[in-house]
């Protein structure tokens, strides 16, 4: 009887090494291709083509906190004074950006209310472009189906991972973006600086409960010392690409084979109001670019309805506007989070 734990715990370490060789062969593919976001985009479909088809995969214990810890302070380096002096003058289109999110989610929620066989909070809560886990939160609160909520974030996020770099890259939008980060050599004197400013970030937001942490509060604590004019250490850029790649690992092991046999014409439903989410954010970049001058490409990644990581290392890769865009991603998820309850009220108030 002893010896069936043991094997299980040795089967565990076995697996993860598998997954990341896997994760990596995939990455190393996707980049043989120039595909967009390799090392997010090729281990993401690799890992769950595979687990939906019934591999026992799975990323390392912390590998996303991981991921989004390498992406939210690469992300922070470019958050220059002359950067913040710019979003400062831009608090216009910050606000049409990040508001005009509770105007896509509420018109995303009604399409699933229509179209699926589901409870009001289950289609509410499943369809707005927020962060998966707070979502969730909320949803439970009101009796949402919890399960089905997070199949629908998972599917959202990799609908928009899959269609928005793709779709940039079709019509050229690589770049155009002229900010460049503070601190481009990696200065391993300064390493501990750089980790430590991250990391502090990360223990705030934590102690304030506030969601994605792991990627905000590096991107925060880096950002302010940066701020500052302080130079920091870049990252090495094997560390970034393996933030990619355990995000992209995280994201496919959300997976299983029940996945789409648990609910199909729910999860079709969820897919078409992922894509309708993406048009309407299409829609509000153009609207914003009647009061600014930024590129239009740069709108659109910043009104995408992706992960908060996902869609600013979109932004890193293409270099289109990192700042803005991370700036309109962080303020659409707590705009979603604070706003969800209220605008729920507003759903139930429409559809009776």
């Amino acid at each position: 009887m002893a010896q069936r734990p043991l094997a299980g715990h040795l089967r565990a370490p076995a697996l993860i090494c598998l997954t990341l060789v896997l994760a990596t062969a995939a990455g190393t593919a996707a980049q043989a291709v120039h595909s967009p976001l390799p090392w997010m985009i090729g281990p993401l479909f690799a890992i769950a083509l595979l687990r939906i088809l019934g591999a026992p995969l799975q990323g390392p214990p912390g590998g996303r906190h991981a991921g989004q810890w390498a992406i939210g302070t690469a992300l922070g380096l470019y958050f220059t004074p002359e950067v913040i002096r710019l979003l400062l003058d831009n608090l216009l289109l910050v606000t049409i950006i990040s508001g005009g999110a509770l105007v896509v989610g509420l018109l995303c929620a009604l399409l699933t209310a229509r179209l699926a066989a589901v409870d009001k909070p289950t289609a509410f809560f499943a369809s707005l472009p927020g962060g998966a886990s707070e979502m969730a939160v909320v949803a439970e609160r009101f009796g949402g189906a919890i399960d089905r909520i997070a199949a629908a974030h998972a599917l959202r996020v990799m609908v928009v991972v899959a269609v928005v770099p793709f779709g940039l890259s079709w019509f050229g939008a690589h770049g155009s973006d002229l900010y460049t980060p503070l601190s481009t050599a990696v200065l391993p004197e300064q390493l501990p600086a750089l980790v430590g400013a991250s990391l502090c970030g990360v223990g705030l937001l934590t102690a304030l409960r506030i969601g994605n942490a792991w990627v905000l509060g590096p991107l925060i604590g880096v950002g302010l010392v940066t701020a500052l004019g302080i130079s920091l250490s870049a990252l090495p850029w094997w560390v970034i690409n393996g933030g990619q790649l355990l995000i992209g690992c995280a994201l496919g092991c959300r997976f299983s084979p029940s996945f789409f046999r648990a609910a199909p014409h729910f999860l079709a439903v969820a897919t078409l109001s992922a894509l309708f989410a993406v048009a309407l954010g299409c829609v509000l970049a153009y609207i914003a670019t009647s009061v600014s001058d930024t590129p239009f490409a740069t709108l659109v990644l910043s009104a995408a309805p992706g992960g908060v990581a996902e869609m600013c290392i979109t932004a890193k890769v293409l270099h289109l506007g990192v700042p803005m865009v991370t700036v309109c991603h962080a303020l659409r998820v707590m705009v979603l989070t604070v706003g969800a309850p209220s605008l729920y009220k507003v759903f139930l108030r429409i559809t009776g």
